[in-house]
């Protein structure tokens, strides 16, 4: 696919680095996301100059090719040796094959024919051998025989590399961690001469189906290939973000946006388990047998995945800002699907929960806001900035039906405040489905619309919105930043977060009830939920279900077990009859001590 290019120019920080901002476009063989240099090994075989040796230099070149031989087969029983356990055995065996190859009597005895009678160089006879194989072989219709001469060109390779000094490589002495660019998709340079593998791989050319993918796949090295004009657009020393979720690589990018992938990288590099840890065993339980369920909170794949690996059965809140921030226009519909169909196959049995775009006029994005609003916490944000601008609803919309299709879709909607907002995106959902239909394409089988509880009229209106709901989500940081009428990032009223407000109980209270009343599920998400006393007092309350983000899950699982529900209780009968927060305090610091437990 051609090149995008965006006109961000490159921010400070990023010395050395040519501007660019070209964004790339390739097919996924591994997904993953990446940020690193770029390693160019644009070598090539056919590009071997054809140099000839004296006659006396000929046994020289012979004993280069023994030399060259042994050094290429210890290698590849090395990176044997330690992948041992890490891949699949099936895709391992691919090394077998190269070590075959270094050891093949027709192999070598076609060099050294060329060697002999010709008086090539070791260089430019390996590169004959190569290139007569590869020719014959893609003739055929096999693909067994087209992939044996991938395989035969790898080893080539391996056995010239071998030649070559570290430092010759760019290696020795330099960055051993970084993207790969090259212009096919090869097992050799998937590693370093210290064996070790590469961050992530982006090729020009490249089959999905070849021995190279495959291992990009076992190893999990994120990995786009088909990328056209890479060699052209990609330097070396280039700063990449490799997104190969998303199919993207990134040239050069703007600090906005590395900035947003920033913390995606960091999620990423995080280790992740294979083996689910010994305290994620969900539901959990307090210390007396109530049942609580934690879901995930996530706002990036590798954050699903982690969840994934958990165990959790849910994602309860996916938050979708990330795209829609990345760039100065609106990500396409194909691109937002993508991302989404993503999203499900990461999370795997989990059942997944997008929230739609949720931005006010201080994230600075033009196609939603011509320009920031004196109070954005008060302007167009959520279903507002969205009713506001239908085009990127719909588009929104359509995405995520068109990734959900076969299966159910579940949606929330942000920041709503009367049930006309939550009809008017059911109406515009409908008729995104009716267009979708029309056009042939599959729909989702199940549809379940729900809404954020994060405005006090979404409060005082909950019992209708749930009606018309099909399940809730409460945002509680933004909640109590409404009903106390105090900027959660203002320092000076910081005071007024420290503790949960008996008034908040109490609203929050209410809505638990009305669920419970109503059948409907409640999710209760936010930062503030890992404060000490938070948690333990909307348990008492009746809340069952919370989203938190991986980071933070292990500790709030160690609390819950540590709590005793009768305790929680009675302390939020105790606080909910509190007229200030210095009240609440005092008449429930009696039971933190076995809420401390579990920390």
């Amino acid at each position: 696919m051609a090149p995008e290019t965006s006109d961000t120019a490159e921010g400070p920080g990023a010395a050395g680095a040519r501007p660019g901002g070209a964004v790339l476009r390739g097919s996924v063989v591994a997904p993953g996301l990446v940020l690193g240099a770029a390693h160019r090994k644009d070598f090539e075989l056919a590009h071997v100059p054809v140099a000839r040796v004296a006659a006396g230099e000929v046994e020289r070149e012979l004993n280069r090719l023994r030399k060259a031989l042994d050094v290429a087969r210890k290698q590849v029983e090395a990176l044997r040796a330690r992948l041992e356990g890490r891949v699949r055995e099936d895709d391992a065996r691919v090394l077998d094959t190269h070590l075959l190859y270094l050891k093949d009597s027709v192999f070598i005895a076609d060099v050294e024919k060329l060697i002999l009678t010709e008086q090539l160089s070791l260089e430019a006879a390996i590169a004959r051998v190569v290139g007569d194989f590869d020719r014959i072989f893609r003739l055929v219709e096999s693909e067994t025989l087209r992939q044996s001469a991938v395989d035969l060109r790898d080893v080539g390779l391996r056995v010239l590399r071998s030649l070559e000094s570290a430092s010759k490589v760019g290696e020795e002495g330099g960055v051993k961690r970084y993207v790969l660019i090259a212009r096919e998709l090869s097992i050799v340079d998937m590693f370093n001469v210290e064996n070790e593998s590469v961050l992530g791989i982006a090729t020009e050319d490249g089959a999905l189906t070849s021995h190279a993918a495959v291992f990009a796949r076992s190893m999990r090295i994120p990995t786009l290939v088909g990328i056209e004009g890479l060699l052209d657009a990609v330097e070396e020393g280039d700063f990449l973000i490799l997104d190969a979720s998303e199919g993207v690589l990134r040239v050069n990018p703007d600090e906005r946006v590395r900035a947003q992938y920033q913390q995606q990288g960091d999620a990423k590099r995080a280790p992740v388990s294979s083996a689910r840890p010994e305290w994620a065993r969900f539901p959990v339980r307090t210390r007396d047998g109530q049942p609580v369920h934690l879901h995930g909170a996530c706002g990036n794949l590798p954050e699903v995945e982690q969840c994934a690996s958990l165990g959790q059965s849910a994602i309860a809140l996916y938050r979708t800002e990330l795209l829609f921030l990345v760039e100065k226009e609106p990500p396409s519909r194909d691109a937002l699907a993508e991302h989404y169909r993503s999203v499900l196959e990461a999370a795997g049995e989990a059942a997944v929960t997008f929230r739609l775009l949720n931005a006010d006029s201080a994230l600075g994005l033009g196609f939603l806001h011509e320009q920031r609003e004196p109070n954005p916490a008060l302007g167009r944000f959520g279903v507002r900035g969205l009713l506001a601008r239908e085009s990127i609803l719909r588009r929104q919309l359509q995405a995520m039906l068109i990734a959900s299709a076969g299966g159910t879709l579940r949606l929330a909607i942000p920041g709503v405040s009367d049930c006309g907002e939550l009809r008017r995106v059911k109406e515009c959902l409908f008729e995104e489905k009716l267009e979708l239909r029309k056009a042939g394409l599959q729909l989702p089988e199940r549809v379940e619309v729900g809404i954020v509880l994060e405005t006090p009229a979404s409060l005082l209106g909950v019992r209708e919105l749930a009606r018309e709901s099909d399940h809730l989500l409460l945002g509680f940081d933004a909640l109590l930043q409404y009903l106390l009428a105090a900027d959660r990032e203002n320092p000076s009223v910081g005071e007024w977060f420290e503790s949960l407000h008996p008034f908040a109980l109490r609203s929050i209270s209410k809505i638990a009830a009305v669920a419970a009343e109503l059948s409907r599920p409640l999710t209760v998400f936010g930062e503030g939920l890992a404060q000490a006393d938070n948690l333990p007092l909307l348990v008492g309350a009746g809340l069952r279900q919370f989203a938190f983000s991986p980071g933070v899950l292990r500790e709030q699982v160690a609390r819950l077990r540590a709590l005793e529900l009768k305790s929680a209780q009675r302390a939020v009968r105790l606080a909910a009859s509190a007229t200030c927060t210095a009240e609440m305090t005092s008449l429930v610091s009696g039971y933190r001590h076995g809420w401390a437990r579990g920390g």
